[in-house]
């Protein structure tokens, strides 16, 4: 077995092992709609004159976090629709193709295809993803896990009050726990951990696991 299959087994195979996944404490399909509507709602709120502005992502803009978590559903479900992303999620481009408008559509688009792509193995024992094969809800829970805190990015650059719910971030602990300390030490996708009080919500919390500083403003950065 290789490594990536080794540590795919180490990280997914607790998420149980009935069909679709449905022995997880949560529901991965209900959760990924969830966060899919908290990116939709961050995109529609982004004002016209925003979308350069920065980011929690430090080296990216709006328009390239906007690029990015819409890339990234795509590429999270190219082995199960057969289709890869329109380009690499990693190299976003700085530019939007239309105004505001047009982005919310092309998300929406994206977010429904990529639903309903996860949705089609809820009655199967795995699905082939990027990572490797996994139930269908355990997939749908990492596609959350990055809608979720890209959502909170583009709101957060963008001054809107949108913040992650502690429902939610309660509910993302488990694929954060269960993926981004790895992608973390083997392909340094996320940051390093943020220090911040201990006494901090459940919420914040979970935004400096993933390498986010939860205060971060576009004045202090």
């Amino acid at each position: 077995m290789s490594v990536v299959g080794h540590m795919v087994e180490l990280y997914f195979g607790s998420w149980g092992g009935s069909k679709g996944g449905s022995g997880l404490s949560v529901d991965g399909f209900k959760l990924l709609a969830d966060a899919h509507e908290y990116l939709m709602a961050a995109v529609r709120g982004v004002p016209e004159e925003a979308w350069g502005a920065a980011t929690p992502c430090s080296e990216w803009t709006v328009r390239q976090v906007y690029h990015h978590a819409r890339l990234d559903q795509q590429a999270l479900t190219m082995q199960i629709t057969g289709q890869a992303p329109e380009s690499d999620p990693f190299e976003p481009v700085d530019a939007l193709a239309g105004d505001g408008a047009e982005a919310v559509m092309r998300l929406e688009a994206t977010l429904g295809a990529a639903l309903k792509a996860w949705e089609s193995g809820r009655e199967a024992e795995s699905v082939a993803t990027p990572m490797g094969p996994m139930p269908a809800q355990a997939g749908a829970m990492v596609a959350a896990l990055d809608a979720a805190v890209h959502a909170w990015d583009i709101a957060r650059a963008t001054g809107q009050d949108l913040p992650l719910t502690e429902d939610m971030a309660e509910r993302l602990e488990l694929p954060a726990g269960q993926v981004v300390e790895f992608v973390r030490q083997s392909f340094g996708k996320f940051a390093p951990v943020v220090e911040i009080p201990a006494d901090a919500s459940r919420a914040d919390k979970f935004l400096a696991f993933t390498g986010r500083d939860p205060y971060w403003s576009a004045t202090t950065g």
